[in-house]
């Protein structure tokens, strides 16, 4: 039996390769000329940059931890994560939650004070279930953090009102903190968040796009590269025909990893409910600036940005920081991401321009003295970067992934299954399904 894995990105080629290595013939279908999607790197002038945004190897899942470390072999470093949020001109540890101590007195008694109010509140039973993420942030840390911080910054990378957004999400990937570590951190007793990730991993060579290159070595010659998809029909016998419009290729079974906005059009006879929920489906979309300048900058390893008037950059990591072999001696890089939406403002902006709102914002925060201090710049944009949770997206996606699953064709991965997985989460995915199979 062929398969035919649509996406040659984190997912499509984890899946080729365990296939593969369970005898199965499969062949990729890739529609860019390089392999990776939103794990892309490029290296340039002596600097590599991460260009689908900042990534770091690390996962509480320790058999895909283990996965990932195992391909890239020596070719892997580990780091201490520094991460900071910029807060009224100064540094605030990473989670907000976990460096209240680093606020202005002031700004550390609001939230504090929300906080104790808002539990005792939640322990009498006062406080009504939340129905959508911007409720749930009220519920879960009190107006003081909420408003200081969680609304404005997730506001600011959702693109998206934080009312509109359901909540179902957020369990495992925003953890709810413990009241202790909250109180120890007002008082500036030293506590950690997310721990999963405080020692990250990350190739030595070669950025992010070392492990795709790592995974893909088995399967290199089952990728077919430039070939977009335009058309997947039924053939009288059951197996599928995909089309690039110049060329055919036959398939007893389809696996894509692509968005279901992009495999849907090439689908015959899709019911007009099904492309309705498809159309409502919401993603932002991504913008990156890989900067290179001369000389250290600092120690910390990524920055969130939750004030807009600072730009629209939301956050902003320090690649050098992850690898001396990412950019060339005596120098630093710096990564800023952009998420914007077709249509709105940082959309109609050039390259060149985009680039400049983001070494302004640098300026701004005092990370570059100058504009001129950019001995390199680079803009790389993706269409799917994230999947936005609105209200309505549990309903829509069931219409879609039913419909295509019905069709006969496995959805696996982020954009496949529409969900806001990470790297780690891709993994996962492609392992349980190939365990599905055995």
């Amino acid at each position: 039996m062929k398969t035919a894995i649509l996406g040659a990105g984190l997912t499509g080629l984890t899946l080729a390769r365990l296939l593969r290595e369970k005898g199965e013939e499969i062949t990729v279908l890739e529609k860019e000329k390089e392999i990776g999607g939103l794990c892309r790197s490029k290296t340039e002038e002596g600097f590599t940059f991460d260009i689908g945004g900042s990534h770091i190897i690390f996962s509480r899942d320790t058999e895909v931890y283990d996965f990932m470390c195992g391909l890239l072999r020596e070719n892997r470093d580990t780091r201490d994560r520094n991460t900071k949020i910029f807060y009224k001109d100064s540094y605030v540890k990473y989670p907000f939650e976990n460096g209240l101590y680093q606020l202005p007195p002031d700004d550390r008694f609001f939230c504090i004070n929300e906080f104790v109010k808002n539990l005792i509140a939640l322990e009498k039973g006062e406080l009504k279930e939340p129905e959508n993420f911007r409720e749930w942030v009220y519920y879960t840390f009190g107006k003081g953090i909420a408003e200081s911080y969680m609304i404005p910054y997730n506001e600011k990378i959702w693109n998206f009102p934080t009312e509109k957004m359901s909540h179902h999400w957020v369990e495992g990937r925003i953890p709810r903190p413990p009241v202790e570590d909250i109180i120890k951190a007002s008082i500036g007793i030293e506590t950690e968040g997310y721990t999963h990730q405080s020692v990250f991993s990350y190739p030595v060579k070669g950025g992010i796009e070392a492990l795709i290159h790592a995974i893909a070595e088995p399967i290199k010659n089952d990728i077919i590269r430039e070939f977009c998809v335009r058309t997947i029909k039924r053939d009288k016998d059951g197996s599928f025909i995909i089309g690039n419009g110049n060329e055919e290729i036959r398939c007893d079974k389809i696996i894509s990893t692509l968005p279901p906005q992009i495999l849907l059009p090439c689908m015959e006879d899709v019911p007009e409910e099904v492309i309705s929920a498809c159309r409502d489906l919401k993603y932002n979309s991504i913008a990156c600036v890989g900067i290179g300048v001369k000389g250290d900058l600092n120690d910390i390893s990524w920055l969130y940005i939750p004030q807009t008037e600072l730009g629209p950059a939301n956050r902003i990591s320090f690649p050098s920081n992850y690898s001396v072999e990412v950019s060339p001696e005596g120098h630093s890089s710096i990564l800023a991401e952009i998420t914007f939406n077709e249509g709105d403002r940082i959309s109609a902006m050039s390259d060149e321009e985009i680039a400049e709102s983001a070494i302004a914002t640098l300026c701004r925060m005092g990370i570059m003295k100058s504009p001129d201090d950019a001995v390199y710049k680079t803009v790389e944009r993706f269409d799917y970067a994230y999947v936005v949770y609105d209200t309505e997206y549990q309903n829509n996606v069931k219409i879609v992934r039913n419909y295509i699953e019905s069709a006969g064709i496995d959805p696996v991965g982020r954009f496949a299954e529409f969900e806001y997985l990470n790297m780690d989460g891709c993994i996962r995915r492609v392992l349980d399904y190939t365990k599905d199979l055995s």
